[in-house]
């Protein structure tokens, strides 16, 4: 695009120098002009001066004296004499020797996009043969702004589009998910050069909050920022409509009080299937560039885009949500059957003891030890069955590291305190299937019997991955210990478990 850019000006240019030359002018200029107020954009000149160009510059205003008139005539405006014809200026004489005039509007159909002018320092110096030349050269100018237009709207159509697929794709790969209306925010902030990117949704109260913000400044009011009810922009954005406006401190629409900070904006609603999900608002800094109808409509189809990958993505994550709901019920039917197995087992076992002890057999003792060890065993299933089913269902880590914090977190739910955990070596990429897996058990049986203990206020989880074993070879080892105490008296055993890598 730069580089188109700067062809463009090469070639405009070289229409001006030309133009002078070959009418014989003291003075070249193509003024390009904003569609809407006719001020100048942007100026060439050939035979002037950077004081002349500065002097000239009122002059090749579009909206008043000679200039006002050529923006409404299609064909060239030839004058013999400024000062003494139908629209007289006053010249700043004698920095500016300009007597004959001749210009032609630089058009594409009924669209002014500036305006191709010659001027001579002695009266009735231009004939019809230069302003034929003048409106040839003017076309040629038309086809070089025409192309340059719509090389840079193909370029910034493609912006927005892969702009678009970058948000639809961070969604629905899990990027970002716990913050999406946030990363629409930021990536649509960037395609539109906006101060700022923020989303509104509506309140119970019939308003429309501002709940994420993406600006390059301080952020810091925009947050929290709440259209009232019954504003005039609002009506419009609870129907979603489009609101596109010049200049956000000045509209009698906008009412919030950061305002002031913001020239044009637009303000798109995000809607899917006719429901409103909220209001994407790009504001520009006051003083720079309004928004083109160009900017207007790709920034349209960006947003709808985005709301369908929002929509997309609640439905993935809900998805996700009934799949861990799925296996939770799973366990419980798990826990069930292995929970009736053994308790059904140790009755069978009890029942035996009674009938040896009433028969005067002296195994008494060691059964009942095997009934209670069963008990026990059976109370620690469900103690880490239930710390499985605590662990929260939305953004599962797929990490080994982040599992395993995960199960710290959710035992901490139960002990009333967080265990610390510390990792040694790169654990997520030496502990894998099935090691992961088993590590995870022996961890989640060790917290289940940490939790058993009384008087146990702080739990510590060492996982190494640079261990070794006996032989030699590389092992991962998990390490579990707490600070209660035995039913004897004596401190808690350390949990231990290794396994090769």
């Amino acid at each position: 695009m730069a580089g188109t850019n700067i062809d463009l000006r090469t070639t405009l240019q070289h229409i001006v120098d030309t133009a002078t030359a070959l009418a014989g002018a003291r003075y070249g200029a193509l003024a390009l002009l904003h569609g809407e107020d006719r001020h100048v954009t942007d100026l060439f000149t050939s035979g002037m001066s950077d004081d002349e160009r500065r002097a000239a510059r009122p002059l090749l205003d579009g909206r008043t004296g000679v200039l006002g008139t050529l923006m409404d005539d299609v064909q060239a405006v030839r004058t013999d004499d400024l000062a003494a014809g139908p629209h007289p200026r006053t010249l700043p004489a004698p920095l500016l020797p300009m007597r004959s005039f001749l210009g032609v509007p630089v058009r594409v159909h009924t669209e002014v996009l500036g305006s191709l002018c010659l001027t001579a320092g002695e009266p009735g110096r231009f004939t019809a043969t230069e302003a034929a030349l003048l409106r040839l050269l003017a076309s040629q100018a038309v086809a070089a702004i025409s192309g340059a237009h719509l090389y840079e709207a193909a370029r910034q159509r493609e912006h927005w589009i892969e702009g678009a697929a970058a948000v639809t794709r961070a969604l629905l790969t899990g990027a970002g998910t716990t913050d999406a209306l946030m990363t629409v925010a930021e990536r649509a902030r960037v395609l539109a050069g906006a101060a700022a990117g923020v989303i509104l949704q509506p309140t119970p109260g019939g308003g429309m909050e501002i709940v994420a913000a993406s600006t390059l400044d301080d952020p810091a009011g925009l947050v929290g920022t709440a259209i009232a009810p019954g504003s005039p922009v609002l009506v419009q954005l609870l129907g979603g409509e489009e609101v596109f406006i010049d200049d956000s401190a000045t509209d009698d629409r906008m009412t919030t009080p950061v305002r002031s900070r913001f020239g044009p904006s637009m303000m798109l609603p995000l809607q899917s299937g006719g429901r409103l999900i909220g209001t994407l608002a790009l504001p520009r800094r006051r003083g720079e560039a309004p928004y083109t109808a160009t900017d207007r409509q790709l920034a349209s189809q960006f947003a709808s885009q985005a709301a369908l990958a929002l929509v997309m993505a609640d439905a993935q994550h809900y998805r996700e949500q009934l799949a861990v709901y799925e296996d939770r019920d799973r366990i419980a039917r798990d826990l069930h059957d292995l929970v009736v197995q053994r308790l059904f087992a140790t009755e069978m076992m009890l029942e035996s003891t009674r009938r040896k002890d009433l028969a005067g057999d002296t195994t008494t003792a060691e059964l009942l030890g095997q009934a209670v060890d069963e008990l026990d065993s059976t109370i620690q299933e469900v103690r880490t069955a239930i710390f499985a089913l605590q662990q929260p269902p939305a953004e599962a880590p797929t990490t080994f590291r982040g599992r395993v914090l995960r199960e710290t977190g959710g035992a901490a739910a139960v002990l009333g305190f967080q265990p610390s955990v510390q990792f040694t070596g790169a654990v997520d990429a030496l502990v894998r299937e099935p090691v992961d897996g088993e590590l995870l058990d022996v961890l989640r049986g060790a917290l289940a019997a940490a939790h058993r203990r009384a008087g146990v206020s702080a739990v510590e989880v060492e996982v190494d991955a640079t261990a070794r074993l006996s032989d030699g070879r590389p092992a991962v080892r998990l390490a579990v210990a707490d600070d209660g105490h035995t039913e004897d008296g004596g401190r808690s055993p350390t949990v231990i478990w290794q396994a090769p890598l």
